[in-house]
């Protein structure tokens, strides 16, 4: 019975937690962390082809503004976003993808073809691509 009170309170705080809202001495709203970006889909790239839509599709989800991926290459890396990098040769992207490399899983050939990695690996080794998201 004890622990279902227990239980009961930190729900009832977490609950709490996310309803304050930070003023200052006059009453007025502070301005909190900017907004998360954006995910990037092929809604927001309506005319992607080629290699552009193919990063979109298999690699944004990680390695756009607000992926994983790109979080992690931050903590190394000042051009953490893989389309605004103007050194990435073709055959390394090909390599880490298939193999993996740091936290990122190798991509199996099932879930992207060589000739669809090809294609990425092109469209990222003619960046940067200043114009991407």
């Amino acid at each position: 019975m004890k622990r279902y009170g227990l239980i009961a309170a930190a729900v009832a705080l977490a609950g709490c937690a996310g309803v304050a809202v930070a003023q200052n001495a006059e009453g007025e709203q502070q301005a909190g962390p900017p907004p998360m970006p954006q995910p990037v889909t092929m809604a927001q790239r309506r005319a992607a082809t080629g290699g552009e839509a193919l990063y979109v599709e298999y690699c944004a989800m990680c390695h756009a503004a607000n992926g994983m991926g790109t979080g992690l290459l931050a903590r190394r890396r000042d051009d953490a976003l893989l389309e605004q990098r103007g050194d990435l040769a073709a055959a390394f992207v090909v390599i880490a993808a298939r193999n993996g490399i740091g936290n990122m899983p190798a991509i199996p050939r099932g879930e992207v073809s060589d000739e669809d990695l090809q294609a990425i690996a092109d469209y990222l080794a003619a960046g940067p691509h200043g114009d991407a998201q």
